[in-house]
């Protein structure tokens, strides 16, 4: 199953596990539970505390629970974790073996006190690059607290379920056999929803804070190169992010970053986190700004705040709250999200395996989720406002060049329809005829650009140009005098991660600049 070079990779890893364990399969005679077995009698092979049997009874075939002293883990994979679950699959080995995970210890605290049994399931797809924070953080607290168990489900392996449950986005996570969540969520957004008295202590925490020489709103990659470079000055530094990393992590293919050839969002996203994490960076996280007051006089503070209740003051501020996928704001967009209308074709691509899709938007994102649905589905038909596409001509060419790809052009989307439940048609208007026609299918991924997240900032003094965006000078200056922006929340006409770095060192340095002078 495993590779020599894979073997060799996981073994050094497994050379960290300290207690035993045994890896319980329920297992038939299909393809499926075959290559399951090859999988695991690989990872038994590789450390003499890991042991392997084939005694099994769990509902689901196939999978494998995770034991410790004879007893469950709380641990269960519901298919064969490679791909993008790969790294899930050795994070739960490695703790479940006693290695101690990098969570702080106020985290495992909070966990090990959950007074509640809680049973999780997670829908997950190999390709989602979404899935695996949900999956590692499910799996830690099911470890550590007893009273937790989590069943980790491949829903392209297990379609019935899916199709019972009308599961129609991953991850989607069920909480004793209710829905809980859908879409990435961190360890301590999981923990927020579950222990209901943390977002009030944290919130208590945070608001007794000291003033920030400069604070970053945003923890992107304008978020996180604003505080490295501040941070670098040796002035104080924090950055309060709805989550670290931003957008990046919803973006699977990165091909245009200088000096890496590729690489896909979620590892630059953790990257960008080390890095800032080797300097003395206060990162608060699952804090979404609701407010700004600016300082009352040049040299006084500036104050943030959220809607967790929390509160923050900086002399210096920088924003990088960036930008979020644009909507399309048509009848039964909002009503079928998760069932039938998504927003990541590499998330939620396989669960319409055999389907008809449409992708809106002919750019470069359209033009590209077009080419990796039709990997998966059974047809799909692209839609696009202009006259002609807007894709680099390499992806039209090879878009043109798929046999079940139809392409629309001039057409205005004005509605979606459902059953209620799910996706089922799609309207559209021939923009030159006028002419209103009406396609049937079962998904709809909207790719038609971005919208910057500025509406906490409609009442400030703070200018914004006429999408949204505030405006800076050279510097990164706002409006208000203290007061920085960086990445794609600004005017900058290229939204593109390497701009957003830059302009996040260019704000820093401006806000240091600005704080030292008064």
């Amino acid at each position: 199953m495993l590779d020599d070079s894979l073997k060799q990779q996981l073994k050094a890893y497994l050379d960290k596990v300290t207690q035993p364990f045994e890896l319980v399969a329920t297992l038939d005679d299909g393809a499926k539970s075959k290559e399951l077995h090859g999988l695991l009698s690989d990872i038994a092979s590789l450390s003499d505390k890991i042991a392997f049997s084939t005694e099994g009874n769990d509902k689901r075939v196939p999978s494998f629970a995770i034991h410790r002293d004879g007893k469950p883990s709380g641990v269960v994979f519901a298919g064969i974790p490679m791909g993008h679950e790969f790294t899930s699959l050795v994070l739960a080995l490695l703790q479940a073996g006693g290695h101690p995970p990098k969570t702080s210890p106020e985290v495992l605290e909070q966990i090990q006190a959950l007074d509640a049994d809680l049973h999780f399931e997670t829908y997950f797809s190999l390709s989602c690059q979404n899935c695996p924070d949900v999956v590692q953080a499910l799996n830690l607290m099911a470890i550590f607290n007893p009273r937790i168990s989590h069943d980790a489900i491949d829903g392209a392996l297990f379609q019935d379920e899916v199709e019972a449950r009308e599961i129609m986005s991953v991850p989607s996570v069920y909480l004793n056999g209710q829905l809980f969540d859908q879409g990435r969520m961190s360890l301590e957004q999981i923990l927020a929803k579950v222990d209901t008295g943390a977002e009030k202590r944290e919130a208590e925490k945070l608001s007794a804070k000291e003033a920030f020489d400069v604070l970053t709103i945003g923890g992107g990659p304008a978020g996180a190169a604003a505080a490295i470079y501040a941070a670098r000055k040796g002035i104080r530094t924090g950055v309060a992010a709805e989550r670290f990393g931003g957008q990046v992590l919803d973006t699977m293919a990165i091909e245009n970053f200088i000096s890496i050839p590729a690489t896909e969002g979620p590892k630059l996203a953790t990257a960008l986190e080390e890095h800032v994490k080797e300097y003395d960076v206060d990162i608060m996280n699952l804090q979404r700004a609701v407010e700004l007051i600016p300082a009352s006089r040049p040299g006084s503070e500036h104050e943030v705040r959220f809607a967790s209740g929390a509160s923050l003051k900086t002399k210096t501020l920088i924003l990088a709250t960036g930008a979020r996928w644009r909507e399309m704001n048509v009848p039964g967009e909002a009503e079928y999200r998760n069932r039938g209308v998504a927003y990541c074709p590499h998330c939620d691509g396989p669960l319409f395996k055999g389907k008809r899709v449409a992708v809106i938007g002919g750019g470069n994102s359209g033009v590209e989720a077009a080419i990796d649905l039709a990997g998966i589905v059974a047809h799909v038909t692209l839609f696009e406002f202009m006259d002609e596409l807007r894709a680099d001509a390499v992806l039209q060419k090879k878009l043109s060049s798929l046999p079940n790809v139809d392409i629309i052009k001039g057409a205005r989307t004005t509605e979606i329809h459902g059953d209620g439940n799910r996706v089922n048609g799609i309207s559209y208007e021939e923009r030159a005829s006028g002419e209103m026609k009406r396609v049937e299918l079962e998904g709809v991924f909207v790719q038609i650009g971005l919208v910057p997240n500025t509406e906490w900032l409609k009442d400030s003094p703070v200018k914004l140009s006429e999408r949204g965006e505030i405006i800076t000078d050279s510097h990164g200056m706002t409006s208000v005098p203290g007061i920085f922006a960086a990445g794609d929340v600004t005017h900058v006409p290229y939204k593109q991660i390497v701009i957003a770095l830059g302009s996040g060192a260019t704000a820093a340095l401006g806000a240091f600049d600005y704080m030292i002078r008064q």
